[in-house]
């Protein structure tokens, strides 16, 4: 059945290079169901491949007019149960057969390389540290490169000041799923003065809306892993950030505002409307 649906898949691909007398070949109504199966197929593994449950285990998916075939061995039946679970929460797919085996002894997949969850996880992470950088005023013309393994963040390139090194730090510390920073960022000024220009000339030509600015501070304030941006409302009018709603304590509502000051664009804060709720 795969070699079936890996003929299909070729197939197809022949197609739309436009190869169609291959396709002509084929029926159209088997061709079509073989590459839904297959992409049936590939969403299951793909969730089992995200699931930190179950991605340690090395699980094979067959899937075949609706019917998902699960075979491999997990540890218990919790997972066995999940498996069966996540696969028909996949589009097309009616009926699971689960014959997964459990056994409370068996070896996981070698943790040295990394899963398709952990790969997805980081490059997530370091997506999201470089957004911050770039949305802060005092640190989004720095030439910085940001990679991630297993929630150790990795910050290189250029730094104008010690100062704003050690913020290109803080910030990425402060990253929710960020367990470590290792900041090798050098300090240049020469560089840095260069950036600082063309940064200027850009902000000069190209205006922030509020929009942007109130979608930065919210994301900010959600990216952030000692704040509850749930529960802080934003608005922008001209630049000027208002904030409502309730933060846990005085340093917390104290850092929401700092963390609003620094986004580009922003010319003040308002947070009187921001509650501790004590």
């Amino acid at each position: 059945m795969h070699q079936l649906k890996s003929l299909a898949l070729a197939t197809a691909t022949a197609g739309l290079l436009g190869l169609t007398p291959l396709l002509a070949q084929a029926g159209d109504g088997d061709m079509t169901r073989q590459l839904s199966e297959a992409r049936q197929e590939g969403s299951i593994w793909t969730a089992y491949a995200l699931n930190r449950h179950l991605n340690p285990f090395s699980l094979e998916v067959e899937v075949e007019n609706g019917r998902a075939t699960l075979t491999g061995t997990v540890e218990s039946e919790v997972e066995r149960d999940l498996a069966t679970q996540l696969a028909l929460g996949i589009e097309g797919v009616s009926e699971v057969d689960n014959q997964l085996r459990v056994d409370p002894d068996v070896e996981p997949k070698d943790a040295s390389k990394p899963s398709l969850a952990q790969r997805f996880d980081d490059a997530t992470l370091a997506a999201t540290v470089k957004s911050r950088l770039l949305w802060n005023s005092n640190t989004e013309g720095l030439d910085i490169q940001v990679s991630a393994e297993n929630g150790a963040v990795t910050l290189r390139g250029n730094a104008q000041t010690p100062a704003a090194k050690e913020l290109a730090g803080a910030l990425a510390g402060n990253t929710e799923g960020v367990r470590e920073v290792f900041n090798h960022l050098s300090v240049s000024r020469a560089d840095s003065s260069a950036a600082q220009v063309e940064d200027a000339v850009e902000d000069a030509g190209a205006a922030i809306s509020d929009t942007w600015i109130t979608s930065k501070v919210k994301s900010s304030f959600l990216y952030s892993r000692n704040l509850d941006g749930l529960n802080i409302s934003v608005a922008t009018d001209n630049g000027l950030v208002s904030l409502s709603g309730t933060v846990l304590s005085d340093a917390e509502k104290q850092l929401a505002i700092e963390t609003a000051s620094n986004i580009r664009g922003v010319r003040g804060v308002d947070a009187d409307a921001l509650r501790v709720d004590s």
